[in-house]
């Protein structure tokens, strides 16, 4: 099951990071996510719309499984990859586990998104990510984190009082 970061992962989580501006710039969290499917063609995103949406839950990774899952069956997502601008929290790689997508490429990891916290009140604070767990038994193969510096200029100053 293990394979390697491919350009086409890279060109995904790029897409992933565009988001993510875009979600702060809209007066959310710089968090952003895209699906792709076996072929490696996008076919829906999401940004993070905590504030916008007044919703604690609406993280870029479980808004994307919202959408994924209203439109495929788990059968058909066993074959699609999830991209994120970060690496997913612990509620965010529930969904995912829950959807039946399988592969998932982040671009910060969760230390390198700590770097940023100070004692704003709405900092997510929980490290636990996916990369901790999620095993292989699970069958869900976690990548990155990849363009970390290019992922980590969406942060810069936001997470500051």
């Amino acid at each position: 099951m293990a394979s390697t970061i491919t350009d086409v992962d890279l060109r995904h989580l790029r897409r992933a990071i565009s988001v993510s501006v875009s979600a702060r710039a809209n007066g959310n969290h710089p968090f952003g996510a895209v699906l792709a499917d076996a072929t490696g063609q996008v076919v829906a995103e999401a940004e993070n719309t905590v504030e916008t949406g007044r919703d604690v839950t609406g993280h870029a990774e479980t808004n994307l499984v919202r959408i994924a899952s209203a439109q495929w069956t788990p059968e058909l997502l066993a074959s699609h990859t999830l991209y994120t601008s970060c690496e997913p929290c612990t509620m965010c790689t529930g969904a995912i586990f829950w959807s039946g997508i399988t592969r998932i490429v982040f671009a910060l990891s969760v230390e390198g998104l700590m770097q940023f916290f100070d004692t704003r009140p709405d900092a997510p604070l929980h490290q636990m990510a996916s990369s901790r767990l999620l095993t292989p038994e699970d069958g869900i193969e976690v990548l990155g984190p990849a363009l970390e510096s290019e992922a980590a200029k969406a942060h810069k100053g936001f997470w500051t009082t």
